[in-house]
């Protein structure tokens, strides 16, 4: 699947990718987390699922290193891993280096993850508790020597050929709900990320030189 050009001429096609200091509110039922949104002059606010304030401004202060899609990702990865303590009624500054090898073989043998979700995962986690040990909450990172599982250069998952790709639209189109269309388009067509096709909202839609822009944020 070819990424589009930039300023190409077909209509609705992007041009650019602009990064986007808004997240957006995450909400897990199971365990309470939520975190609020953030622009560039307000702060990360964060609701943990552990009661404990100082564990809140270490989550606040990992996240706020980020903005846009990245900083949402490592927001979900660091959700999941925290629910896992929860699991196993641990608080996260509890975590010693066992655990955290036990929950890299749980996301390999329970979970049945591929070895780069799992790496990125534990790089969410690393990243958090090494924070931690850079702002004095922690003497030391229960990540450290936990090795990640190797992960190929190249991606094993294959593309859709052109035929599958139509067939895709063709049931798309023919589907009862008009933004299955319209998502595959943005998906197959535009080359866009499924975050930065789910992001998207009118008001990103504009006119550049005669050409209509979708502005993604990524």
């Amino acid at each position: 699947m070819r990424p589009p050009r930039r300023h190409a001429p077909a209509p609705c096609r992007p041009n650019r990718r602009r990064r986007s200091a808004r997240g957006c509110c995450v909400d897990c039922d199971r365990s309470g987390w939520r975190s609020s949104g953030m622009n560039t002059s307000t702060a990360v606010l964060v609701t943990a699922p552990v009661d404990d304030g100082k564990f809140r401004l270490a989550v606040a202060a990992f996240l706020a290193r980020y903005r846009g899609g990245t900083r949402q990702q490592h927001e979900a990865n660091l959700r999941f891993f925290v629910e896992w303590c929860i699991d196993k009624h641990l608080h996260p500054f509890e975590v010693r280096r066992p655990h955290v090898e036990l929950y890299l073989r749980w996301m390999q043998e329970v979970r049945g993850y591929k070895p780069a979700t799992v790496s990125q995962r534990l790089s969410a986690v690393a990243g958090f508790y090494r924070i931690c040990v850079v702002d004095g909450t922690l003497e030391h990172s229960p990540a450290d020597y936990v090795t990640r599982p190797r992960v190929p250069t190249e991606s094993p998952t294959l593309g859709l050929s052109h035929l599958q790709f139509e067939g895709m639209l063709a049931a798309a189109r023919e589907s009862a709900n008009p933004n299955d269309f319209a998502l595959v388009c943005m998906l197959g067509l535009l080359g866009l990320r499924i975050f930065e096709a789910t992001g998207a909202n009118i008001e990103n839609l504009s006119e550049v030189h005669g050409h209509r822009v979708l502005t993604v944020r990524g």
